[in-house]
């Protein structure tokens, strides 16, 4: 016997890193040294900074994954990835430098997973980070032919005097919603639960959706928050914090980004909530508590600036395509979240 018997394709991982070279490539930055295929990827750290930080981040995709598989689409899932991961380092302010990915596939299909790359590419270059290598796993027996799972791993640098941690949050200053694309990659198992007992079809048009089948709306790629938000930093904004708004929603993310004795009053009509998440209130009769406690509700970052910030930052974003919203303001308090409906 051999490892082929066993299920692993050895001879097929090796094409597969040939076919996704080119993909890699397209990320590099000027700082990566050496190229795709060593044991390790090597980055040299930018210029310029007196105290430079590290920040890292890792996150996956989650079971939106399911959906991808099922529907065989698999170019919007490594976007998500990279999004996942560099929306967070970016919230401590901090520019993502690299990039790496894991894939564990049942059975190794090159033109599956050359798709997913080739979405990790894209979000990589959206964030303008280097794509440094990854890993690929052939598992028979621990996945079933088709399935695969993502992890990716993220590493920026910041200023050490300008990191942003919650320190600088004053009461009275007010929080800044940038909008979501839709669902992103949280609460995906509740999606999938609602389209499964409900016994709808991904390829339905609801007319809340505007036009969208379902698998369309719940397939958008998670925003990547980080080319205007560091244009932002880089403009001199006064931002005093920032929160990724995944799993759990606001009310457990958006206190993360606050400092001690500190609450935020949330402003709840201040936004439209988007169709879609109207959509599985409905289908799936999920109550409002429980809508906010696992959907970002069509807000999918956080700024925190000062009062007097605020419409200057509001403009600035909307230059740069992002639509932005005053949606409370910190108040005294005990880390908590109050006034949503």
């Amino acid at each position: 016997m051999d490892y082929r018997d066993a299920g692993v394709d050895v001879e097929a991982g090796r094409a597969f890193v040939n076919k996704i070279r080119n993909l890699v490539h397209s990320t590099f930055r000027p700082e990566v040294i050496g190229g795709l295929g060593g044991f390790g990827g090597c980055f040299q750290l930018p210029g310029g900074f007196r105290e430079p930080v590290l920040v890292s981040g890792t996150d996956g995709v989650g079971t939106k994954l399911k959906i991808a598989q099922v529907l065989n689409r698999h170019d919007t899932v490594g976007i998500d990835l990279v999004a996942m991961c560099v929306n967070d380092v970016l919230t401590s302010g901090a520019e993502p430098l690299f990039f790496l990915d894991y894939v564990a596939t049942g059975k190794l299909e090159p033109e599956h997973l050359t798709e997913v790359v080739a979405g990790i590419a894209s979000g990589c270059r959206l964030a303008g980070c280097a794509l440094l290598g990854g890993e690929t796993a052939e598992m028979p027996g621990f996945y079933e032919v088709g399935e695969y799972d993502l992890a990716g791993f993220c590493v920026g640098i910041v200023e050490k005097s300008r990191m942003l941690d919650g320190s600088l949050v004053q009461v009275g200053d007010v929080a800044i919603g940038l909008a979501s694309t839709g669902v992103h990659s949280n609460g995906l198992s509740l999606v999938r639960k609602i389209v499964s007992d409900r016994a709808l079809a991904w390829d339905e048009r609801p007319s809340l959706l505007g036009g969208e089948t379902i698998a369309e709306a719940f397939l958008r790629p998670t925003q990547i928050y980080v080319q205007p938000v560091l244009a932002a930093l880089q403009a001199d904004l006064e931002i005093h914090s920032m929160a990724h708004i995944t799993g759990g929603g606001l009310p457990e993310n958006l206190p993360r980004c606050l400092g001690k004795n500190q609450s935020i009053q949330i402003h709840p009509h201040s936004w439209t909530i988007p169709p879609v998440f109207q959509w599985l209130a409905e289908v799936g009769s999920v109550t409002t508590e429980a809508m906010y406690n696992t959907f970002n509700m069509g807000i999918g970052f956080v700024l925190i600036v000062p009062h007097h910030e605020a419409e200057k930052t509001i403009a600035f974003f909307e230059s740069q395509d992002v639509s932005a919203v005053v949606i409370g303001e910190v108040i005294n308090g005990s880390g908590t979240l109050s006034g949503l409906p």
